[in-house]
């Protein structure tokens, strides 16, 4: 049997033993998305259109994020748990091949949060977008890297530990990093830490690519997704092979 389709009954055993929850999951990211959008505005006393951008650019940053560092964490945990993750060892099937297909599934729940978020951004506040070519290479750049570092260190440590892990990302998302904000808000110490961890570089890739007027993204910024990525999946397939 070829590698296509190994990826396709792999695929087929992922979904249908997590449909109905990716289904929940789905409409959960949609109103995080709207949240995030509408909600955050409420903050913000006469919010300008600058900071609307920052919310409507940043809200599908704050997606990939949940779905790869949080959601997916969470659900490694439970197979942990479960034995499942021993079972998935049984498979005489590339290691790949199953990130991929996995991978393949957590991109599609998080597509209509991110499609929601911006059509709703649109036509309340038009923001300004400016959406640029790289919108797609950028979407699936930041989505492999938050799903790869997501695979890598909830299959390193135990449940709790990625579960506590996965709480941190959260809270630190939404509240201490430059995603929903500029970066000069932050305290020196912080946007040092940030220059290094994957999440600023996230925002400033899908700032870039949805308002390319306004924002504009390094090639430190691309080479940091790049190497978090790498790290990523090559840590979990690295523990997926071991003995």
């Amino acid at each position: 049997m070829n590698t296509l389709s190994h990826y396709k009954y792999v695929f087929q055993m992922q979904f249908l033993r997590n449909a109905g929850f990716l289904v929940f999951m789905a409409l959960i990211q949609i109103l995080i998305s709207i949240g995030i959008v509408i909600g955050f505005t409420y903050l913000i006393p006469n919010p300008d259109t600058h900071s609307i951008l920052f919310l409507a650019t940043g809200a599908p940053t704050i997606i990939l994020i949940m779905v790869g560092l949080v959601i997916l964490p969470q659900q490694i945990g439970t197979a942990k748990a479960d034995g499942y993750m021993e079972f998935i060892r049984t498979w005489p099937v590339n290691r790949s091949v199953i990130l991929g297909a996995d991978t393949t599934m957590w991109l599609i729940i998080s597509i209509p949060g991110i499609v929601v978020s911006s059509v709703v951004a649109h036509f309340m506040f038009n923001p300004g977008y400016d959406v640029s070519w790289t919108v797609i290479p950028a979407l699936l750049l930041i989505a492999l890297t938050s799903i790869g570092v997501g695979y890598g260190f909830s299959y390193l440590l135990s449940p709790t530990a990625s579960l506590s892990i996965s709480q941190v990302v959260v809270f630190g998302a939404l509240m201490f990093s430059p995603v929903n904000f500029p970066m000069d808000r932050l305290p020196e110490w912080l946007q040092t830490l940030h220059e290094i961890l994957p999440i600023y570089s996230m925002a400033e890739v899908m700032r870039a690519s949805l308002a390319a007027s306004t924002f504009d993204a390094t090639l430190g910024n691309y080479f940091n997704l790049f190497i978090w990525c790498v790290l990523g999946y090559g840590g979990a397939i690295f523990i997926l092979n071991k003995k």
